[in-house]
């Protein structure tokens, strides 16, 4: 059995579908004009027309600056929402049970949404989960012109975020699919990185500068963020399954044959497995950063200039995601990037303060777009558009599962120990796992697929 998931995947869609012209019941004799050539008494025809640019794709470039939007509002949620809760509440363990209520919301309905985004207008969904998003986003400034807002207010917006996130996310990856041809998804996908790399990096300094402003401030920020999105959503039209003429086969199936897909391929079932482990340690890290950097006298803007690092590595490795494919095959990129981020927390405890772990973080982003094209290349690009949305929306599951249970312990183990042994622990926790993955032959043999959808090109 190879480890390639292209062999394995039952799904996998080929380029070359249609039947080669050698099966044919009937070969043209020598003598005879093949069908697929013109006659001399007909003319050649023309070359298909090149695709419009993508800059001048205007419906690609709308979707493009909603997600834009979006993205930059949820990094301010993400980064001032911890802030404020700290600053009412006191406790590292009301942060940390923010964040773990909206990460278990999106794991909850991860795959519902997957379902959704494959049976129903995609469209209607979008434009559900950023008006709702927009709704519980401006409820906190309103709750702030009040006075001090209630943990439960403030849980019940976490919840919010997190369904939105798991009905937008699937549809938002095949919105930008259907506005590009297929040989231009690449270069969008990598365009996309960029874009999305760009609104995380303004994110951070943003919130902590806004919350500097007012508690209130950088809630409205995030608000009108969504409202920009939600704006694009309402402008643009995308085809949706039930456009494709194959509502019967859209119709057949379950919410979980996107894990079963997962399942037939032994190199993503080890491939999801360290990013899980990645995804477990990663996302709790941010907490006992911003709660060592506060010890340390680092204020609310301090902080986010520094959690920006992650997003400026992003930034750059966008344009190093081509070059990173062609240096090493998934495995062994995977697993490099894996044992990187092994040493992240500790290089957050070194002297400097906010450049130190700028500079951390940086290193642990750039890696970030190479792992997300990876994971297009070797699962969505290989099935159906009828099942994609399942098969992305288990992936996200799978990648966040037990995210929530980490932010929430990294929480109570803040308020016990300090923030120093907590990030030791992450590391520890994460080499540990990496430890029996990189003794997995399936992952370090793994090659890119075959079928011309392999390393991207510059």
């Amino acid at each position: 059995m190879t480890d390639q998931p292209t062999t394995t995947a039952p799904t996998r869609l080929r380029p070359d579908d249609a039947p080669p012209a050698a099966l044919s019941s009937s070969e043209p004799t020598p003598s005879e004009p093949r069908p697929s050539e013109p006659t001399p008494s007909e003319p050649r025809p023309s070359a298909p027309p090149p695709p419009v640019p993508l800059r001048r794709n205007l419906r690609f470039q709308a979707l493009w600056a909603g997600q834009a939007s979006a993205t930059l509002g949820m990094v301010i949620g993400d980064t001032a929402f911890p802030l404020l809760v700290l600053a009412l509440t006191g406790s590292s363990t009301a942060a940390g049970a923010f964040g773990a209520v909206q990460m278990a919301t999106t794991l909850v309905l991860g795959v519902h949404g997957g379902l959704v985004a494959d049976r129903v207008d995609r469209r209607r969904v979008l434009i559900a989960a950023d008006g709702a998003r927009l709704l519980a986003l401006a409820s906190v400034p309103a709750a702030l012109a009040f006075g001090p807002p209630h943990l439960a207010h403030l849980l019940l917006v976490a919840a919010v975020i997190g369904a939105t996130v798991a009905y937008s996310g699937p549809v938002r990856l095949l919105a930008l699919r259907s506005v590009v041809p297929p040989e231009q998804l690449s270069q969008a996908l990598a365009q996309d990185e960029a874009r999305m790399s760009g609104a995380a990096l303004a994110g951070p300094p943003l919130a902590g500068f806004l919350f500097g402003l007012g508690r209130a401030v950088p809630f409205l920020g995030a608000a009108l963020a969504s409202l920009l999105a939600l704006v694009a959503a309402l402008a643009v039209r995308f085809p949706s399954p039930h456009e494709s003429g194959a509502p019967g086969r859209r119709a057949g199936g379950g919410a979980l044959d996107g894990f079963r897909v997962l399942a037939a391929s032994p190199l993503l079932r080890a491939a999801l497995a360290v990013l899980l482990v990645i995804n477990l340690t990663g996302a709790p890290m941010l907490l006992p950063v911003m709660v060592l950097l506060r010890e340390h006298g680092t204020g609310s803007a301090g902080i986010g200039l520094a959690l920006a690092g992650e997003a400026v590595g992003a930034l750059a490795g966008a344009t190093l995601v081509a070059r990173l494919h062609r240096l090493a095959g998934p495995g062994v990129l995977l697993l490099a990037m894996g044992w990187i981020t092994v040493l992240v927390p500790l290089a957050t405890l070194l002297p400097g303060g906010t450049p130190t772990v700028f500079a951390a973080l940086f290193v642990f982003g750039a890696g970030v777009p190479a792992m997300r094209v990876m994971l297009d290349l070797l699962v969505f690009r290989q099935v159906p558009d009828a099942l994609r949305g399942r098969v992305i929306a288990a992936t996200m599951t799978l990648l966040t599962a037990g995210m929530p249970a980490g932010t929430f312990l990294t929480g109570l183990l803040l308020d016990r120990s300090s923030p120093t042994a907590v990030l030791v622990a992450i590391s520890a926790l994460l080499a540990a796992a990496l430890l029996v993955a990189t003794a997995s032959r399936t992952l370090r043999r793994a090659a890119w697929p075959a079928d011309g959808s392999g390393a991207p090109q510059d």
